[in-house]
């Protein structure tokens, strides 16, 4: 909402509580009247509070606070999510040195996606749930329990380990990392939220980008860990391989410690007061059914935040038993009307679309690096020199492409829009996938230069483009009260893509022979991007708009 209207809410609010004294000075205010005067009052109060959110700007330790955490929560999990690339090539080492042939130092393809795909499986799960429970009980509060289920389920990861009878360790990972994803989870919905919810209008898009680019340091991090650990083991990791074993144990383990860092900070957050207030509109007393046929909600006084409790009570003297129906709708309800639903969708499929890709590569760099001949041979390199030549190729395509493409998303968001940089994203992956695939014999053939560039490229505009977007968008085109919940379906849907890609897609890498299908991999990528820049067109531009005015959430529930 505009900083100018705060002069003229206030008004409002000075002209209703003289008209309401006199009314009731002279006894003849009926309760149906009082009752609406009531609700109008608390509805300026809050459009009130929301005016005076979105025209704040000045940075405090509250804010600075909130964007560390949120920001070494998506360092964390991209560390947790991409280090298993690094993890499988040294499990192959482990476990599989002295296999015969091609097979010798490599993990078997259905344990490398078993491993690979666990952590997406727990994400979709645990942003669904943790995405609803995150507007049914709190934003912070579910926050601080996912980052404490990440905590565990990573030390109890890095512990992993073969039974004398029954599951073998990359089962037990499986298990393991499935819980981990649970926990990571749920820092997609809620983080948005919460940095959305704090944010004003003016920079809510570039903040939001801001903590969603520490994805990009995360991914650096797992390699660069990865290079310091072996260097500590690289003289008995040649003369025996088996203390890789020790290594991928510290690789995952030092996953934890970014968590632990932060878990007092988190665990001391508290809700926004947009958030307050959405709950004191749509919280029932404990009698009434929060999604009756009418979608009548009511307005609870003891869920309202502190300010608008004390401007109810003392200007109007009202009752703390009180309350208002107003006609808000519920979830299936405001879902059920196209116009909101097509949002929904735009957002899910975009995310859905552009994770294929995103995960189908990401997951797998050590594929791209192969194929470009920056890795290495397996069976006739040291270990260490091996898994040091990946990482390094792994840490030289993200500082080419993705960390920067996440930064210039941030500093240009608020300029450009989400809906543009989004469209623009998914139409330039379209065409470099569709280059990269129908021409991948010919750029090798030619120039590994120009297919690294190109490669690069396209890393740049999957995180100057859908990547960054597909995250921001959902955190502020739905209603306060669905917010998180329909943040975390979107999420959810990405997931879901991140899954087809790894569980389906990637299993016909080798068709024809080693990485011989990648060509036609990376043109099935291509139409994924055409497909999401298509259902980009669903969804509004929020740029520069309060969170209330993107969904009308002020004009329904007036």
């Amino acid at each position: 909402m505009s900083t100018s209207l705060v002069p003229e809410i206030e008004m409002v609010l000075q002209s209703e509580v003289s008209e309401t004294r006199d009314a009731r000075n002279n006894k003849c205010l009926k309760d149906e009247v009082k009752d609406n005067t009531i609700s109008d009052h608390a509805f300026l109060q809050r459009q009130y509070e929301l005016a005076q959110l979105d025209s704040t700007q000045k940075a405090n330790w509250e804010m600075i606070k909130k964007l560390t955490v949120c920001g070494v929560a998506f360092l964390n999990d991209a560390y947790d999510m991409f280090a298993i690339n690094i993890v499988a090539m040294i499990l192959g080492f482990v476990y599989y040195h002295d296999a015969e042939g091609s097979a010798q130092n490599t993990v078997p393809k259905k344990w490398d996606t078993l491993i690979k795909i666990a952590v997406q499986i727990g994400c979709l799960l645990g942003q669904l749930v943790m995405g609803r429970l995150g507007d049914k009980i709190g934003r912070t509060a579910v926050y601080s329990a996912s980052l404490m289920i990440a905590i565990v389920t990573t030390i109890a990861s890095a512990f992993s380990n073969s039974m004398v009878k029954g599951f073998n360790v990359f089962i037990v990972l499986f298990i393991w990392r499935v819980l981990l994803g649970f926990g990571i989870g749920g820092d997609y919905p809620l983080t948005a939220t919460i940095v959305s919810e704090y944010s004003s209008s003016k920079n809510r898009g570039k903040l939001m980008a801001g903590v969603f680019a520490w994805q990009g340091f995360g991914n650096v991090l797992a390699p660069i860990i990865s290079i310091a650990v072996i260097a500590c083991f690289a003289s008995k990791i040649d003369g025996d391989v088996l203390y890789l074993d020790y290594v991928w144990r510290i690789i995952i383990g030092v996953g934890c410690i970014p968590g632990i860092a932060t878990l007092y900070w988190r665990l001391t957050m508290t809700d926004s007061t947009r958030f307050l207030n959405s709950r004191a509109i749509v919280t029932p007393p404990s009698n009434t059914d929060s999604t009756d046929e009418e979608g009548k909600l009511l307005v609870d006084s003891g869920s309202m935040s502190a300010s608008l409790r004390s401007s109810m009570s003392s200007p109007l003297d009202i009752p703390m038993d009180l309350q208002r129906q107003l006609h808000v709708k519920s979830f299936s309800q405001y879902f059920g009307e196209w116009r909101h639903l097509k949002v929904l969708l735009g957002t899910s499929i975009a995310w859905f679309a552009l994770d294929v890709a995103f995960y189908g590569i990401n997951l797998n760099s050590s594929v791209v690096i192969e194929a470009i001949g920056f890795a290495g041979n397996i069976r006739e390199d040291k270990p260490s020199h091996f898994i040091i030549r990946n990482c390094l190729g792994s840490i030289i395509i993200n500082i080419l492409g993705s960390v920067p493409g996440y930064w210039i998303t941030v500093f240009t968001i608020e300029k450009l829009g989400r809906k543009t940089i989004q469209l623009m994203g998914f139409g330039i992956l379209t065409l470099l996938y569709t280059i990269l695939g129908f021409a991948y014999s010919q750029i090798l053939f030619k120039s590994t230069g120009a297919f690294i560039f190109l490669f690069s490229l396209a890393q740049l505009f999957q995180n100057f483009g859908p990547n960054v977007t597909t995250f921001v968008i959902p955190g502020e085109v739905f209603p306060t009260r669905f917010r998180s919940t329909a943040h975390g379906i979107s999420a959810a849907a990405g997931k879901f893509g991140a899954i087809v890609a790894q569980g389906g897609l990637l299993l016909l890498v080798n068709i024809g022979g080693r990485n011989s299908w990648i060509n036609h991999l990376l043109q099935i990528f291509a139409a994924f991007m055409f497909l999401g820049f298509l259902v980009t067109f669903w969804i509004p531009e929020s740029k520069g708009k309060s969170l209330e005015n993107i969904c009308d959430e002020s004009e329904e529930q007036q």
